[in-house]
């Protein structure tokens, strides 16, 4: 398994904030988190809502937690909320299970995710998918 560098993360990061300004979408809050669930790299757009940054954590975070794309947990929230809320209750709430939140795979495991809140959750996510496939990683949205 590669460790998820803070030279990867930084890609990753710019060329999500690339694809951001190429759409002209929102202002977005992205965070790249390691498989340890650290941050490696993290921005907040100038207009960005107060609780961006905080929605943009908790889509990698879940996607990290729960080994899933956050859209595969917005899909498991629809058919078995009470699931998806107890597991959000012990992890404090922390879990935010909306399209955006997209795990980041080399060849042979998960070595980070990444979350981004701003716009729709569809331009969230193929945001992030864009700043993973840049750095040459998989991109697994769910």
């Amino acid at each position: 398994m590669t460790a998820l560098t803070l030279d990867t993360a930084r890609t990753i990061l710019d060329a999500a904030l690339a694809k951001v300004m190429e759409k002209k979408i929102k202002p977005m809050a992205i965070v790249v988190l390691d498989a340890r669930g650290c941050i490696k790299a993290a921005i907040a757009q100038d207009g960005t809502s107060l609780m961006r940054f905080e929605v943009a954590h908790g889509k990698a975070y879940g996607a990290l937690a729960m080994g899933l794309g956050s859209r595969a947990l917005f899909k498991r929230a629809n058919e078995q909320p009470f699931f998806i809320d107890a597991v959000n209750t012990m992890a404090r709430g922390a879990l935010i299970p909306v399209p955006g939140g997209v795990l980041i795979k080399d060849v042979s495991a998960v070595i980070g995710a990444v979350g981004i809140s701003g716009d729709t959750s569809e331009n969230d996510e193929e945001c992030a998918i864009a700043g993973i496939e840049a750095a040459g990683l998989k991109a697994d949205a769910g």
